[in-house]
């Protein structure tokens, strides 16, 4: 006779087997009648409880990755994050089941089908949605990771890369050969992220009481994390650009092109991830590279922790990454 295992019990009652975990263990985070619920089915369906631990081990549990749309692609750098996440989950004996929620449901607030089934143990959002609705989704009683941004007041682990520390080292490589008129790229307000690398852009001007204007902080995209057309680029350009992302980069290196600028030659231009979505001609792009193995290992494995009961006050980790110098900026004596 097969045995009774805590998925069953929460197929049975409709929750998932964390749920079913918290009730048998007596943790809170659910109301008497629910708790009564579960330890009736689990009487019912004749759960043997394990000697040792009422807290399974975390695996053949079903695990959301839920991103919204505007950062998703066929050839994409969170395309590639995602691909990473599912082999990894796949390791470790979990099953990843995608969902992609578009702006529609963001603004009214319309819960994914991953968590109204009551079928996922825990979800991972990859990509910033608007802050009210990863706060809700945060709010669900089921662990929640965010992956590449955070929300301060959202009860959610979240693992991003080293953005305000990157974007300073990339502006304070381009100082140091010589650059003091650096314009940045990027919707500081769109993303988590992009503020960090914006604030590491800051800092490093401020360091070296170099001045920042604001025509040569340029809008990349909108709030709803939806590229422009076009780059609108002032009259009067500065030596260098410190860009959010190597595709925004690379559009920006285009432009110049249609100017009759080239890069290094007449502007230094320097990226982020090391990622592009398909090889491209002109320069390799100076940048700096997220370790994005590391953040989805460390994503899993926060995952794997909360999944088998772990309490602690939920936190940040910041995963480092490197610059890396090809030839899209140069020393300005040159």
């Amino acid at each position: 006779m097969k045995k009774t295992t805590m998925r069953d019990i929460g197929k049975a009652v409709g929750v998932s087997a964390v749920t079913v975990s918290k009730a048998l263990a007596g943790k809170p985070g659910m109301s008497d009648a629910m708790r009564e619920k579960i330890l009736r089915a689990a009487e019912e369906m004749g759960y043997s409880y394990p000697q040792e631990s009422a807290v399974p081990a975390p695996r053949n549990l079903d695990i959301g990755i839920l991103v919204p749309e505007a950062f998703f692609g066929a050839n994409t750098f969170y395309a590639n994050i995602y691909k990473r996440l599912v082999q990894r989950l796949t390791e470790e004996g979990l099953f990843a089941l995608l969902e992609l929620v578009d702006r529609k449901a963001e603004e009214e607030l319309s819960l994914p089908l991953v968590l109204t089934s009551h079928h996922i143990s825990g979800l991972i959002i990859l990509g910033q949605p608007q802050k009210e609705y990863s706060r809700l989704i945060a709010e669900q009683g089921i662990p929640v990771i965010f992956l590449d941004f955070y929300d301060e007041q959202a009860s959610a682990d979240a693992v991003v890369g080293d953005n305000t520390y990157g974007c300073y080292r990339l502006t304070s490589h381009l100082i140091k050969n010589g650059h003091q008129r650096i314009g940045f790229v990027g919707n500081y307000r769109a993303t988590s992220s992009i503020m960090d690398r914006y604030l590491g852009y800051c800092r490093a001007m401020l360091m070296h009481d170099l001045p920042r204007r604001d025509d040569w902080v340029i809008m990349d995209r909108g709030l709803d994390n939806q590229l422009l057309e076009r780059l609108e680029l002032p009259a009067e350009l500065p030596t260098a650009f410190v860009c959010n992302c190597d595709v925004v980069a690379r559009k920006l290196m285009d432009q110049l092109a249609e100017r009759g600028l080239r890069v290094p030659e007449d502007i230094s231009v320097t990226g982020y991830d090391d990622f592009e979505m398909e090889a491209a001609p002109g320069p390799g792009i100076s940048t700096f590279r997220v370790n994005m193995h590391a953040m989805v290992d460390m994503a899993v494995k926060i995952m794997l922790d909360r999944c088998a009961g772990m309490a602690k006050p939920f936190g940040r980790t910041v995963i480092g990454g490197q610059p890396v110098y090809r030839d899209s900026e140069r020393p300005l004596a040159e």
